[in-house]
């Protein structure tokens, strides 16, 4: 029924309808932290407005994402949607060819790893 709506419902519009009527409520457990709608909202926020000024990223343009299950994935995520750049997700466990093959397949010009992943990208140009 949501695809059907012109434009079609997205997952950031249900997202934003849950910010707007239960902010405080939780979204989030990772480990000992609770985060909720409202604390995503700013994260995402945040990390939208460093990619755009910061990175120069602008809608359309592919990212590819290279992160560990954890919660800036999901914050990462809602960034890059309310930029209009499709992700290209890539499994973080991917290495060698596999994962060059990804890369290439994605056509991203930008990709965001964590920190642990720094460095190995020189060899590929990415």
């Amino acid at each position: 029924r949501r695809m059907a709506t012109k434009p079609a419902t997205t997952l950031l519009d249900v997202f934003r309808q849950h910010v707007r009527r239960r902010p405080r409520h939780p979204l989030l457990l990772f480990q000992d932290q609770v985060l909720t709608y409202e604390d995503v909202e700013r994260r995402s926020n945040r990390a939208a407005w460093a990619l755009l000024r910061r990175a120069g990223l602008r809608g359309g343009q592919a990212v590819a994402v290279f992160l560990p299950n954890e919660p800036a994935y999901l914050w990462t995520w809602l960034a890059l949607a309310k930029l209009g750049c499709p992700m290209a997700c890539l499994n973080c466990n991917v290495r060698g060819r596999a994962l060059r093959h990804a890369l290439e397949a994605a056509e991203a010009t930008v990709m965001l790893a964590s920190p642990g992943e720094r460095g190995q990208w020189r060899v590929w140009g990415v």
